[in-house]
């Protein structure tokens, strides 16, 4: 299985960068950081529930990285659960790799396999792992005792779902970053009104970027509530 290159830009969207995440606990950016460049060699499981952020983490990691010379790869295991070790040794020789959701291959005895004898290999070179899961390794429901015994060893990272200031805060900062002007009340507005799911959040976010780049106007309540309604800006 080979594993296209694709432009920088395109692997690892600007939004997902340390320096954008919200939340994180106390040292946890700065540790990452250290472990991109390669000024530490920890390995470092990443849990917390969906919608915490382990996507942005493990991208911006491999961001990080590659911003400091090195060679890196993220790969969501979702995609290549039942093929993995193919998908695997299309990484070998990168210098940090960001495994997304182990969850994907969980249970699947060759899957397991494969990523066991990956990581024995990606120690012995030096390679640096980035895991990430919903679980721990020990309630993953992994069938390789093996697998888990190492998957435990990692440093942990764990991170918990953001409160409402939280969320406000990322609206925020991706408003910020992407030229939007997003009135407060119109962010306390889709907090309370459109769920407090971040992922569907920030997908609103991008249809409200669109439409008021196109209406050339800033993102008021008004204006929001007909986005969200189906009806067409005023002009």
């Amino acid at each position: 299985m080979s594993v296209p290159q694709l432009p920088l830009a395109l692997r690892y969207p600007p939004d997902q960068r340390l320096g954008s995440f919200v939340g994180a606990p106390d040292g946890v950016l700065a540790q990452l950081d250290a472990i991109a460049r390669g000024a530490a060699s920890d390995w470092v499981y990443v849990t917390g529930p969906a919608g915490t952020g382990k996507t942005h983490l493990a991208l911006a990691v491999c961001a990080a990285a590659e911003g400091a010379g090195r060679s890196a790869a993220y790969l969501p295991l979702v995609a290549a659960a039942g093929r993995l070790r193919d998908a695997l040794e299309a990484l070998e020789g990168r210098d940090v790799v960001a495994l997304d959701g182990l969850e994907a291959i969980a249970g699947q005895r060759e899957d397991e396999v494969a990523l066991f004898d990956f990581h024995n290999r990606a120690r012995a070179a030096g390679v640096t792992l980035i895991y990430t899961a919903r679980h721990t390794p020990d309630a993953l429901g992994l069938v390789l005792p093996d697998l888990r015994s190492r998957l435990s060893q990692c440093g942990r990272v764990m991170l918990d779902v953001l409160d409402d200031a939280g969320r406000a805060a990322v609206l925020r900062e991706r408003a910020q970053r992407r030229g939007l002007v997003l009135e407060e009340a119109a962010i306390g507005w889709m907090l309370t009104r459109t769920g407090r799911d971040l992922g569907g959040l920030l997908g609103l976010l991008d249809r409200l970027d669109r439409e008021s780049l196109a209406a050339q106007r800033r993102v008021t309540v008004p204006f929001l509530r007909r986005v969200v309604e189906g009806g067409k800006p005023a002009a």
